[in-house]
């Protein structure tokens, strides 16, 4: 009987630490912000690190729209498949667990778009739909853009 009785209390436990995490996970670290956006609160590194990722898409942007009005679909493909979902290796554990739910879908989204952008490109070579593409793939930074801000917190 008190046996059961543990095994019974520690599945409890484990589910309310399961619940707590993910919990954690869909609402991230994020608090109201006076410009009614909500703001995501990072460390200095994280804030850093997501900002130099946004600057690489911003960056990467505009070079598949310079190569895609040159017709150079080999330089689209490289700089679209560097912002796609294989760059997503890169981001850190603790920055992940601090986003919100819909950031990590707009992000995820995004990077998706970017690999569209390169396998359409490489199959289509067609410079008017490279267009299309990225700018619906900027909707999604608008989204962010208009939706977050990033605040360093002091550790």
């Amino acid at each position: 009987m008190n046996n059961c009785k543990l095994s019974w209390i520690l599945v409890a436990v484990l589910f309310i630490i399961v619940a707590m995490f993910g919990y954690k996970f869909t609402v991230g670290n994020v608090q109201p912000s006076d410009d009614n956006r909500q703001a995501v609160m990072l460390t200095k590194d994280e804030r850093n690190t997501l900002l130099l990722e946004m600057r690489v898409w911003l960056q990467n942007s505009q070079a598949i729209l310079a190569a895609a009005s040159e017709k150079d679909f080999d330089t689209v493909i490289k700089y679209a498949k560097a912002s796609g979902m294989g760059a997503e290796a890169g981001v850190p554990g603790s920055l992940f667990r601090k986003i919100p739910l819909g950031m990590k879908s707009l992000g995820f989204d995004t990077r998706k778009k970017f690999d569209d952008i390169a396998a359409d490109a490489e199959k289509s070579r067609d410079s008017n739909r490279v267009v299309a593409k990225l700018s619906v793939a900027m909707n999604n930074c608008i989204a962010c853009h208009g939706t977050y801000r990033f605040v360093e917190t002091v550790q």
